[in-house]
């Protein structure tokens, strides 16, 4: 048995007292490396809320150049400009965190908008026979087109793995195609006020686009935090083989993404048509770059498997407040589209850095 002297006999050449300081030191030093303002701490904190602050310095800074900013009816007009492009991004979130792409969902939104208004317009020349029908059909309709696109597009790239860039954008191209032999490349006007509801109407004084945002944003964060098929989401954009190995049916997995965000390029599309009183054959040109900007801006890999729903709303919102101040203060939208793509490949090279470090 080891005496006590030999317990606690410090090593040759240093006393006790030197001892502790060296202790305290590796303990300051370890404060240092690992406390709470180290690099790693600061490098989770801005991967976390790095897009909430900037959101924040965002509204602070146009807030502080337009004194119209802030106000009651201007933050109502921004949440309605951004209700649509929310809607399309929360679907498109779906499909990037499986490694995908959906570049079909602005032609989507034409399609579905203009089918829907056919149900559902008081014109006797641009509806179908026996038009207006009842809203809920003119919704249903819509929906399915969506839903139907999205399948389309989830079979070719999950059952004949075509890569999905190839495969939606053939479908950008069918589907902005069908919108003009549907409706002969003309509009579809005098929609019934009962289907404009959804995209003028108020809900407790908060326009309507704006609460079936909401609704969308929390059945999507409860699908993918919430539940088995969100886990499942999140494993084939992580790691395919490992999935695959885990039992995961990865074909259904990629069907279904496609599916979601079809339905939800549908939804968009009726929201529009419903907005501007009209369904018009040349909607929703370029949305799919915007809802594309504001899943990437939110930090969403496209490497799949990393992303929150949380976040690309603020995206969206990001992408919205700019575009409102930029117009409050007089500034030509092609400097927007310059400072969008700015923010893109900005968003892309902070993910490519986090991936695969410096």
């Amino acid at each position: 048995m080891p005496s006590r002297s030999s317990i606690y006999q410090p090593e040759e050449g240093k006393g006790v007292r030197s001892m502790a300081e060296e202790s305290v030191m590796s303990v300051g030093d370890n404060k240092s490396a690992n406390g709470w303002f180290g690099s790693e701490q600061r490098r989770l904190l801005i991967q976390e809320y790095g897009i909430f602050l900037a959101f924040v310095i965002l509204v602070a800074v146009l807030s502080v150049s337009n004194e119209f900013f802030l106000t009651a009816g201007n933050i109502s007009n921004v949440l309605l400009q951004t209700s649509i492009n929310g809607v399309l991004a929360i679907g498109m979130t779906f499909v990037i965190l499986t490694r995908g792409i959906d570049l079909s969902v602005g032609s989507v939104v034409a399609l579905a908008g203009i089918v829907s208004a056919s149900f559902v317009t008081s014109s006797a020349t641009a509806g179908i026979s026996g038009a207006p029908y009842p809203v809920a059909l003119g919704l249903g309709i819509g929906l399915l087109v969506g839903i139907a696109c999205g399948a389309v597009s989830g079979v070719i790239v999950s059952r004949f793995s075509v890569p999905a860039f190839v495969a939606t954008l053939g479908m950008l191209s069918a589907a902005r195609g069908m919108t003009l032999i549907y409706g002969g490349g003309r509009p579809v006007p005098a929609l019934t006020p009962a289907f404009r509801w959804i995209g003028t109407g108020n809900i407790l004084g908060i326009p309507a686009p704006v609460v079936i945002l909401a609704v969308v944003f929390a059945v999507s964060w409860w699908i993918l935090n919430r539940t088995r098929f969100g886990r499942y989401i999140y494993a084939v954009g992580g790691n395919p083989h490992a999935a695959r190995t885990s039992g995961i049916n990865i074909t259904r997995t990629q069907f279904a993404v496609y599916v979601i965000s079809g339905s939800l390029a549908g939804l968009a599309g009726m929201l529009l048509s419903a907005r501007t009183g009209s369904a018009l054959p040349q909607a929703g040109i370029a949305y799919e770059l915007d809802a594309i900007a504001a899943v990437v801006i939110g930090g969403t890999s496209l490497s799949g498997g990393v992303g929150r729903v949380t976040g690309t709303l603020i995206g969206a919102l990001i992408i919205g407040v700019m575009n409102n101040g930029l117009d409050l203060m007089g500034i030509q939208s092609y400097y927007q589209q310059v400072l969008k793509g700015a923010l893109i490949v900005g968003a892309v090279m902070l993910d490519q850095k986090r991936n695969y470090g410096a």
